[in-house]
């Protein structure tokens, strides 16, 4: 057997990990002409420490990023809810998330690999009883066993099978904000994780090793330039805290709740994003990918092929996609007696140890694991 993956990001990199580490020839295709190094996410959850544990990656992602060991909820008059990972330590080697940039974990997995092709746009697929072809932009064609799809929401493997992405897109888009500015120093009891709800208009602070990472929704009616400019992301920082603020990155995307058809056709399985995309609140998109990664190697290696899309399409369908709903609207909620029912839930999982525990492993994603992996 020997696999061709498509896609050098933290999903495609992970599963040729895993499926070198087993012996198997391994080639990854990456349309770029070098690892990409984008900023869109950087928190890894519990299990996912527990996954990339066996290739030492875990550790370098703590020696590189900073661990958030509590989540805290708040709003703009100063409510605080505050969670702790804590008490997941008899579930986890890892009881806390860790941010870090994703990709500082592409290039530690990148180094693993013997096979990675900078360059190598895949535009084609074809497969029989036998194996898989796949064509790249240069004409150049390639064989193998099976074909991993993890090339992003714009997949072109997911194109080239005909397999739909259904779902929608929210109609604001987010944008994504760095600075190194010292909220903790203005802010009483910051946490690393901060979700802070408003109805107007609600934020997202979240600290890596550096920079403080700050997430707002954008208005339909905005334009990119408008957004994007220094006027505008001043203007929506000044409205958390007055000051002058040095921006490293910005960063402004569409936001999409979408699973496809099916994560598989014969030989060719989708992962990843390529697979299905959801909002960034709560950090489970890539480390969905992640787990969908592990999910994959292990069947390819054990033959049982059909119980990769059995196991993982509904976690992002039940569980990824549930949630990630949730916190949205939690957030942006403008009804009081609603808001009332999600702080009185926060307030009961605060005073109850088993109900806290209950808690942190949904978001944790330790529980989808747990409940889809046997199915």
């Amino acid at each position: 057997m020997n696999v061709l993956v498509a896609g050098a990001g933290p999903v495609g990199l992970s599963a040729a990990a895993a499926l070198e580490a087993a012996a198997v020839p391994v080639t990854v295709l990456e349309a770029e002409p070098c690892l990409p190094e984008n900023l869109r996410a950087s928190t890894f959850q519990p299990p996912t420490l527990d996954l990339l544990e066996r290739f030492g990656a875990a550790q370098k992602l703590i020696e590189m990023g900073r661990i958030a060991r509590k989540v805290q909820y708040r709003d703009r008059a100063g409510w605080v809810a505050e969670l702790d990972f804590g008490v997941l330590a008899e579930d986890t080697n890892h009881p806390y998330r860790v941010q870090c940039e994703q990709y500082k974990l592409n290039q530690v997995l990148a180094a693993r690999l013997r096979d990675l092709r900078f360059g190598a746009e895949v535009t084609g697929v074809n497969q029989d009883a036998g194996g898989v072809m796949v064509t790249l932009a240069s004409g150049e064609k390639l064989k193998g066993s099976y074909l991993i799809g993890a090339d992003g929401g714009r997949s072109r493997v997911r194109d080239a099978i005909g397999v739909r992405l259904e779902g929608f897109t929210w109609p604001e888009r987010f944008l994504v904000a760095s600075t190194p500015f010292a909220f903790e120093e203005v802010i009483a009891r910051l946490g690393d994780v901060s979700y802070f709800a408003d109805p107007q208009e609600w934020f997202f602070l979240l600290r890596v090793r550096d920079l403080w990472r700050v997430m707002f929704p954008t208005r339909e009616e905005e334009t990119d330039a408008d957004i994007l400019s220094d006027a505008s992301i001043q203007a929506r920082l000044r409205r958390i805290h007055p000051a002058k603020y040095e921006i490293r990155h910005r960063t402004l995307y569409s936001v999409h709740q979408r699973v496809a058809e099916t994560y598989r056709k014969g030989r060719v399985f989708l992962a990843g994003d390529a697979a299905h995309l959801n909002n960034p609140l709560g950090g489970m998109g890539m480390n969905g990918g992640i787990h969908d990664a592990f999910n994959l190697a292990e069947k390819l290696l054990s033959g049982e092929l059909d119980a990769y899309e059995r196991q993982r399409r509904p976690v992002a369908l039940e569980y990824v996609n549930t949630i990630t709903i949730a916190n949205k609207r939690n957030l942006e909620m403008r009804d009081a007696r609603a808001q009332e029912r999600w702080r009185a839930q926060l307030a009961q999982a605060m005073g109850n140890r088993a109900a806290e525990r209950e808690h942190m492993l949904k978001i944790s994603m330790i529980a989808s694991l747990r409940k889809y992996e046997c199915a």
